[in-house]
């Protein structure tokens, strides 16, 4: 720091009076401010829109006029897309379209069951449909025997391949078509039989010898992972759907499925107000009555990891992370409820399933490819209680079952 001595005027500007004749006194430094030549501030970067809009009305906000007409013609627009998106009925309400491709647990009797390398498995990471057969594949340890090609979202709605052959150790991402080549998800469907021009979903179930679509219904091909594919797995004796828990199993999915999976999509694609008051309200109503039931049940059929309970875990793992923001989910975080954030963790920690989650995707997924509900395409950071980290906390849940002899064993 320059002392004040420094700074007066004597120095800054000296006089030219005569130096001492008696003495010769010793030369200081002088501090003489000094201009630099080569100095430039940069130019102000110009934005195209901001000088057409100072130039039509100054630094007030624009015409009422101009809002209310781009107001009218978001909303037109956003309506038009919205209704292919997520066809809704006559109140506003989202209408899931049905699955077009049905499989059942015997598609492949005995002889009839395919190879290793005859049925493919088409996902996307973002999807929590997809997701629910990627953890049956892993638990089931159908890996080497059902080879899956990851697509990722593309600007225009549907399902692409990347140009890719990167991986990332154990962490499912994106990359190319590895069992047709082709550029986009909705090829690989045209490949059929007859072709095909409906909507091109995922999960989807492909058998490359016979060039047909097996099934694209997520709940069929799950089923078909526990149950039909048993020769080809790793895993075999475990059993998601035993005969015992079945009715029991179905009757919560009768619970989870229109208020939980898809009623997080009937609030996000809501469009009208009674419509989305109508699906909240549902959606929360059965949170806290699973919350309440978990409080004394490990899992939602007791001390064993059922179908069900894979159902409701992808829903779970995105709903922090993407629904209660994106989709308006907003009375509670999940993280608030004690007994279902343990639950979620629970599962989270069985060998193979944190490797079937990818937040960075998922996030992207929506908040970036998901137009109509976020057109900015600005991704928020991601909540703390969706990090591995907190995911790995212990959960203390195994004290909940009531017979440690039926606790399920996971291959690792």
């Amino acid at each position: 720091m320059y002392s004040t001595s420094l700074l007066s005027p004597a120095i800054l500007f000296p006089t030219n009076n005569p130096k001492p004749t008696t003495k010769t006194r010793p030369k200081h430094h002088q501090l003489r401010p000094r201009m630099s030549l080569n100095h430039q501030t940069p130019p102000p970067i110009v934005n195209p829109f901001n000088s057409v809009a100072k130039l039509l009305w100054g630094k007030s906000l624009p015409p009422q006029l101009l809002i209310s007409t781009v107001r009218s013609t978001w909303s037109t627009a956003w309506h038009l897309m919205m209704s292919q998106l997520a066809p809704s009925d006559s109140s506003g309400s989202y209408t899931r379209p049905t699955s077009l491709f049905r499989a059942n647990p015997n598609q492949f009797p005995g002889e009839k069951a395919p190879g290793p390398t005859a049925l493919h498995l088409y996902v996307g990471l973002p999807c929590p449909w997809a997701h629910r057969t990627l953890i049956v594949r892993a638990l089931k340890g159908l890996e080497d025997s059902i080879p899956v090609s990851i697509a990722s979202p593309g600007i225009d709605g549907s399902w692409v391949f990347l140009d890719n052959n990167t991986t990332s150790g154990n962490k499912l991402i994106a990359g190319s078509d590895k069992a047709n080549g082709c550029k986009a998800l909705r090829e690989v469907y045209k490949l059929r039989q007859g072709g095909y021009n409906g909507r091109s979903t995922v999960p989807m179930l492909w058998d490359g010898e016979r060039k047909e679509v097996v099934c694209n219904e997520s709940y069929d091909i799950i089923e078909l992972f526990n149950s039909g594919l048993n020769g080809l797995a790793s895993n075999p004796e475990l059993d998601l759907s035993p005969p015992s828990l079945r009715e029991n199993i179905d009757e919560w999915n009768r619970i989870i499925y229109p208020n939980v999976n898809n009623g997080v999509y009937r609030c996000g694609f809501a469009q009208s107000q009674e419509a989305y008051d109508n699906a909240v309200n549902e959606l929360f109503s059965t949170l806290d009555k699973i919350d309440d039931h978990l409080s004394a049940s490990r899992y939602l059929c007791g001390d064993v990891l059922t179908l069900a309970d894979i159902c409701l875990f992808t829903t779970l793992i995105r709903f922090d992370l993407v629904y209660n923001v994106m989709f308006k989910c907003t009375k509670k975080k999940l993280i608030e409820y004690p007994n279902l954030h343990g639950y979620m963790r629970d599962i989270y920690q069985i060998p193979k399933v944190a490797q079937t989650c990818n937040f960075e995707a998922t996030m992207d997924g929506y908040y970036k490819f998901l137009f109509p509900l976020n057109p900015g395409g600005i991704r928020p950071i991601m909540p703390s209680g969706c990090e591995h980290e907190v995911l790995s906390k212990p959960h203390n849940r195994g004290s909940l079952s009531l017979d440690q002899k039926n606790v399920q064993v996971y291959v690792s």
